[in-house]
């Protein structure tokens, strides 16, 4: 049975829209850019755009590179069919060579995975820049707070539509909103590198992690309480906790010494 509590899928729905709707109106901007993985949180945060601002103002792009699975490329030009929005397909592959080229560098399946998301990031805040649009983040709470995802790369946008929904949450509204059973039931993964998922990087799955997350940062509880709250290993948790503190600078304004000399 889940800590965490059940989530109103009507109340949150209508909330993000109306988030989504605010931040459009208030930044004096055209519509939303949304980089398209063919995963659940971009298929998400695309369907409550959509909902948000009307098809005709959602720019939707697909970014593939060699280890991109092709399934999650065809996802993602699908839901942008489906949903009807305007959308261009970018492969990064000779991007990212280029780079490798320059540097001359040793390849790194971390380093070369951030460089990834940093060049689709790029390519998506230019479209962004050309039409007056907003880039809408895909991230959700699971992954902010233990740091998952790459700074300047999927962590740089404008509004985090779906950032206050732990990934169980992310799977529930997306069941809610009809969302393709076949991007519900993959597994979450990056494509970063050849046969990454998110639940075995991260090294516990998103249910586990939820619930973790919940009771550390939303009950204050501790880690011998969270033990044996869910009857799992103290090591497991203190993982987790790590991943949190070790993340933070990833989610702050970069910091400058005035404070600390004064």
């Amino acid at each position: 049975m889940s800590e965490i509590p059940e989530l109103n899928c009507e109340k949150t729905r209508s909330s993000i829209v109306e988030f989504i709707k605010s931040k459009v109106s208030e930044s004096k901007t055209d519509g939303i850019v949304i980089g398209l993985s063919g995963g659940i949180d971009s298929t998400l945060a695309a369907y409550l755009s959509c909902e948000a601002v009307g098809k005709e103002n959602v720019f939707g792009i697909t970014l593939p590179s060699a280890t991109t699975p092709t399934e999650d490329n065809i996802h993602g030009i699908e839901i942008a069919q489906n949903l009807g929005i305007d959308y261009r397909e970018i492969g990064i592959d000779s991007i990212l060579n280029e780079y490798l080229s320059a540097t001359q560098l040793d390849n790194d399946n971390l380093a070369v995975g951030n460089l990834k998301a940093r060049i689709r990031m790029s390519i998506i805040y230019y479209y962004a820049n050309q039409k007056n649009y907003l880039v809408c983040g895909t991230g959700n709470k699971s992954e902010i707070l233990i740091g998952y995802f790459t700074k300047h790369g999927d962590g740089a946008c404008d509004m985090e539509p779906i950032g206050d929904l732990y990934k169980t949450d992310v799977f529930k509204l997306s069941e809610f909103m009809g969302i393709p059973t076949e991007i519900i039931s993959k597994p979450p993964r990056a494509g970063l590198w050849d046969d990454q998922t998110d639940e075995a990087e991260i090294g516990m799955s998103y249910n586990l992690l939820d619930q973790i997350l919940y009771l550390y940062s939303e009950k204050d509880m501790k880690t011998g309480e969270i033990a044996e709250k869910l009857d799992i290993s103290a090591d497991d948790i203190d993982m987790i906790i790590t991943k949190i503190k070790r993340s933070e600078h990833k989610s702050k304004v970069p910091e400058s010494p005035l404070k600390t000399i004064l």
